[in-house]
C-alpha cells in the first residue's frame, strides 16, 4: 500500500528504498492507533516529484487521535486548528496581509511545497514514537530531493538537522510555530516571503500561500 500510493515518479525516484518501505509497512499497517490512517501516510508523495520546488520539513504527524492527514503541519478537514498551525497562520498574516489563512494547507501542496514530516507516522496519544523507524527513508527522500533549484524551509531544531542533507539547495531555518517555541524566533521570522524571494531568486514563480 505504502510503494503503490505513491505518484509513480516518486516510485521510480525511490525504488531502491521499495524493501525499506515494505518492512516499515510490515511493521506498522496493524498498529490500531497508528496516525495518520494507513492511506493517507504517503499523502505527501501523491504529486509529481518533478513539480515539488518547496520542501517544508516538519517532525512527525500531530499525535492527537484523528487530527493528522498525512501532510506536515495540515490536518483533517472536520479537525480544529492545533496551536502550531494557528501560529502558521499567524505568522502568514504578518509576513503577507494580503494572503487567506484559514489553516487549509493541501492547497500550497497543489502549488509544489512538499509537506513532509521527517516520521510520517506516529501513536496517538505518543509524539515521536516512529522516529527511527522512518529515518532511513527520509534521509533517502532528501536526497532524492536536493538540487540547486530546492527550497528547504526547515521548522524547529529537528528538522535542522535533518536539513543539513540538503548541500545544492537552499535552506531557510526558522524556529518551531509550537506554542513551547514560537516566541523564541518563528514569530517575525517572514518565512513566507523569504521562501518567495528565494524562488524568485532562482528564476522561479513565488507560491501563493493563501490557504
Amino acid at each position: 500500500m505504502f510503494f503503490s500510493s505513491m505518484h509513480p515518479s516518486w516510485q521510480s525516484r525511490l525504488s531502491a528504498s521499495k524493501d525499506l518501505l515494505t518492512e516499515i509497512e510490515a511493521r506498522l499497517i496493524l498498529e490500531p492507533q497508528l496516525t495518520p490512517p494507513p492511506a493517507l501516510v504517503m499523502r505527501s508523495f501523491q504529486e509529481p516529484f518533478d513539480s515539488v520546488r518547496v520542501l517544508l520539513l516538519g517532525q512527525d504527524p500531530y499525535p492527537t487521535k484523528n487530527v493528522a492527514c498525512g501532510l506536515a503541519f495540515a490536518v483533517s478537514e472536520e479537525s480544529k486548528l492545533p496551536q502550531s498551525l494557528k501560529n502558521l497562520m499567524k505568522e502568514l498574516a504578518t509576513d503577507l496581509p494580503q494572503a487567506s489563512n484559514l489553516g487549509a494547507l493541501a492547497r500550497w501542496s497543489s502549488q509544489g511545497v512538499m509537506l513532509l514530516n521527517s516520521a510520517l507516522t506516529t501513536i496517538v496519544g505518543a509524539a515521536g514514537a516512529h522516529a527511527k523507524i522512518w529515518s532511513g527513508f527520509t534521509k533517502a527522500v532528501l536526497e532524492q530531493l536536493d538540487s540547486s533549484s530546492l527550497v528547504c524551509l526547515s521548522l524547529g531544531e529537528h528538522a535542522k538537522k535533518l536539513s543539513t542533507l540538503i548541500v545544492k539547495g537552499e535552506v531557510i531555518q526558522a524556529t518551531h510555530p509550537s506554542p513551547l517555541s514560537a516566541s523564541r524566533g518563528f514569530f517575525g521570522s517572514r518565512i513566507y516571503s523569504r521562501v518567495n524571494s528565494s524562488l524568485q531568486a532562482k528564476g522561479l514563480a513565488p507560491i501563493d500561500w493563501s490557504c
